[in-house]
């Protein structure tokens, strides 16, 4: 085992020094590319980024929400991250009467900041590797209690990395008392909505403001009126010196999944027909709830981070399968494969083994994301599965059902169903015999709906009975798709590769890789641990004769300002600033004009999770806060190519704009000691 673990270890320090900026780095083995960062502007040491024996910068750094990326920004526990992904949050906080997603929210001292129920931030306090831990025969699940056994409100994850060749373990700080203290209107936080969602030039101020709370000894509690700010360790410097093309970036975050190592195989199901028929499915979700929210305040506001959630995916599948197009990704990776087997053919049969892995597994797992997207979006199943949870008691079931429907329509929901059930009728091989059964005795999946919702008592809270819910139509259509549930289960992976049956043949396969291909840079596919990764700010030609200059302005959101759009009405306080270029400290020249910059591309390898990111300069001061990809950039989760790959990031001195001149809250810029 050790033999082994040192042969991987010099594979994977000789793949290290291949020069490029993609990938995706462990903090905890920056000081391979060190020389690499320094070379290209980074001023710090490795230890200044990651380190358990002093403070260091990611100690500033949290896992937001479970899915996305933080920063703390002063020493009184000041978070920053995107609006997109305090999102559920404002909107939980939000009703008609205190509309915060609409007109933003600026508390004004910390006994106005909002709790914000269920919202938790986690710190990473150290990674460590365990691969020879669990080869000695010490379990996951022990490892996990003696980790979190270690502190108060320690929380651990043992995750895999190429595929299983190794194994680390992630201790975290979980906190629980986040609030609320700022956040700008859905127009600038969300400026463009679906329309510029992956699209450069980008314009939106896509940023929230939040604090964590800790107990007197500065340690994660439970929401208390006592709680005070968290001290942290370290916290971001600010730099509102400002960016030039070519200039040194990092960003420091959770990326939640890339498939760096997949195969041809892999690459046609996504391109061909995962991608393809989930933008289909979506397009109808979203048609839908965009129909009634255009017909009420009210249901634009409940089905608002529903719509958000539906989209952002949506959207993306579409650049994905643009640029894998675009790249050839496919012929590449066939071209690769087939070099592989010509110089390795005592191991050629690795890629037999995964080619027969995936044909065994294709039917399973799109069946799963078939589920996943039609079914599991019939969203008033969920008060069933609500009365029968046997954790809860009588007052807390009735809670549960009180928030379900507070966000909740049945017309809406209704017209869900119509359509998923009859794309699922269509598409799936999986059906079970008790859904069949529903269906032929309604003539199929669209009377069934509409019968079922006709029928149902559930459609208000008013109906909602614990006692006799069992007797109620939506009860026997839970039971009817819980056998599709069960063996959809087998399927349930991130990936189509991370299925076990096919995932067993990538554990030798990507070691054998790492050990012929000396020029490539390895590095772990992203899995929601915090990584390194760097670049620089670029612009880059998206078409022939098109160039995309690196920075956008104030000046291209007064252009799309449309008082006629919900998502282009920008607040009259930015419309009154910008009459009288009163932008204080915050107003540059640029491109010839007196104006604000507002964002910036560059080419740090980014993905999911990724978002709310802090995005650093080459001394590890805050320049800006990563919220997004340029559309055709969404295949870098599959390729990455730096001539086309951009990440886009909403600059610090448009959030310090906003903030000061928008919101009035000059007292967060002085608690950010500017």
């Amino acid at each position: 085992m050790k033999r082994t673990l040192l042969l991987f270890a010099l594979v994977f320090a000789t793949a290290l020094t291949a020069v490029a900026d993609k990938g995706m780095w462990l903090p905890s083995l920056i000081s391979s590319r060190i020389k690499d960062m320094k070379s290209k502007g980074f001023k710090l040491s490795a230890e200044d980024i990651y380190s358990i024996n002093k403070a260091s910068l990611k100690d500033a750094v949290v896992l937001f929400d479970g899915g996305c990326t933080g920063e703390i920004v002063s020493e009184k526990g000041l978070l920053l991250t995107n609006h997109h992904c305090g999102y559920d949050a404002i909107q939980a906080l939000s009703s008609v009467e205190h509309d915060y997603l609409t007109n933003g929210f600026w508390a004004m001292s910390h006994a106005e900041e909002l709790h914000c129920p269920g919202l938790k931030v986690h710190i990473l306090v150290r990674m460590e590797e365990v691969t020879d831990r669990i080869a000695a025969g010490e379990t996951r699940d022990d490892i996990i209690a003696k980790a979190e056994a270690e502190g108060v409100g320690y929380r651990a994850r043992v995750e895999s990395m190429y595929y299983g060749n190794e194994a680390y373990l992630f201790i975290y700080r979980e906190f629980n008392d986040v609030r609320l203290v700022g956040t700008p209107p859905s127009a600038i936080g969300k400026f463009g909505a679906d329309n510029d969602n992956w699209i450069w030039p980008r314009h939106t101020g896509d940023f929230s403001v939040f604090r964590i709370y800790a107990n007197e000894n500065n340690e994660p509690a439970e929401y208390s009126a006592d709680n005070r700010p968290y001290t942290p360790a370290r916290h971001f410097e600010i730099s509102t010196k400002g960016i030039n093309e070519g200039d040194f970036t990092m960003i420091y975050g959770f990326p939640g999944n890339t498939q760096e190592y997949i195969t041809s195989d892999a690459v046609s199901y996504i391109a061909e027909i995962s991608d393809p028929t989930k933008i289909e499915l979506r397009t109808k979700r979203l048609d839908i709830i965009g129909a009634a929210q255009a017909t009420s305040p009210a249901i634009r506001l409940q089905y608002a981070a529903k719509h958000a959630n539906i989209a952002n995916a949506w959207k993306k599948w579409q650049g994905e399968v643009l640029g894998i197009n675009r790249l050839g990704t496919f012929d590449k990776k066939v071209a690769y494969e087939e070099r592989f087997r010509k110089e390795n053919p005592d191991k050629a049969y690795l890629l037999d083994s995964l080619t027969a892995a995936y044909k065994r597994n294709v039917e399973g797992y799109f069946n799963y994301e078939l589920f996943s997207e039609t079914l599991r979006g019939i969203e008033l199943q969920q008060v069933v599965r609500i009365a029968r949870h046997p954790k809860l008691t009588a007052e807390e079931k009735q809670a549960a059902a009180e928030l379900f429907y507070k966000d909740f329509v049945a017309e809406v929901d209704r017209n869900l169903a119509v359509a998923m059930l009859t794309a699922y009728e269509k598409l799936s091989s999986y059906c079970s015999e008790e859904l069949k059964a529903l269906l032929d005795s309604h003539g199929g999946a669209q009377g069934y709906a509409e019968w079922l919702y006709d029928n149902t008592a559930l459609g208000t809270i008013e109906g909602f009975n614990i006692e006799t819910i069992e007797s109620d139509p939506m009860a026997a259509f839970v039971d009817a798709i819980e056998p599709i549930q069960q063996r959809i289960r087998a399927y349930t992976y991130r990936n189509l590769s991370n299925i076990p049956d096919i995932e067993r043949w990538f554990r030798p396969y990507v070691k054998a890789l790492m050990e012929w291909d000396k020029e490539r840079a390895f590095f772990p596919d992203a899995n929601l641990t915090l990584r390194v990764a760097y670049g620089k700010v670029a612009g880059y030609e998206y078409a022939d004769g098109e160039y995309h200059l690196p920075q956008t302005t104030l000046e291209g959101i007064m252009a799309k300002d449309n008082p006629e759009i919900y998502d282009y009405n920008i607040p009259q306080s930015l419309r009154d600033v910008y009459a009288t270029k009163d932008y204080g400290r915050w107003g540059v020249e640029m491109y010839g004009k007196y104006t604000v910059p507002v964002c910036f591309i560059a080419t740090n390898h980014t993905t999911g999770g990724n978002s709310g990111s802090p995005v650093l300069n080459g001394r590890g001061e805050l320049i800006g806060i990563n919220f997004d990809r340029t559309w055709l950039s969404t295949m870098s989760d599959i390729e990455f190519d730096e001539t086309l790959c951009r990440n886009i990031i909403c600059d610090i001195r448009y959030v310090l704009f906003v903030i000061d001149k928008v919101g009035g809250a000059e007292w967060l810029i002085e608690e950010m000691g500017l």
